[in-house]
């Protein structure tokens, strides 16, 4: 049984691809942090696609991820809006940072998706290979 944790995200997008089980520190990172992607997907209109969310420390080491990630806390969600580039995804997030919509935390932009974490601290990144 699916569980949704905001009108249009259940919590197994949000879980580890590898099955490890969670933290209640973590449930509750996790949980803030598709509150925060709601807002993002209401403000967008469209719907949102999450390629990588939280991750335990082996499956982060397994695929390279940094070893201080913000997805070792549940607080990082990779992922693409259906009909925006990466590039438009990060342009429209840095505005609603900006604004006080949504947190202003992380924001990676990638060639194939967005990065976007609930950090303390603003963070920002360009990691594209196309210019």
């Amino acid at each position: 049984m699916r569980i949704q944790i905001t009108k249009n995200f259940y919590l197994d997008e949000f879980e580890c691809r590898d099955k490890s089980n969670i933290s209640l520190e973590v449930f509750n990172n996790i949980l803030e942090l598709a509150e925060q992607m709601q807002k993002i997907r209401d403000i967008l209109d469209a719907p949102i696609k999450v390629n990588s969310g939280y991750r335990s420390p082996d499956y982060n080491k397994s695929i390279g991820g940094a070893s201080k990630s913000q997805h070792l806390l549940g607080k990082a969600c990779d992922f693409t809006v259906k009909g925006l580039t990466p590039y438009q995804v990060a342009d429209q997030l840095e505005d609603l940072m900006q604004g006080g919509s949504i947190i202003n935390g992380g924001l990676g932009e990638y060639d194939t998706f967005t990065h976007y974490d609930i950090r303390n601290n603003p963070a920002r990144w360009n990691k594209c290979k196309s210019i």
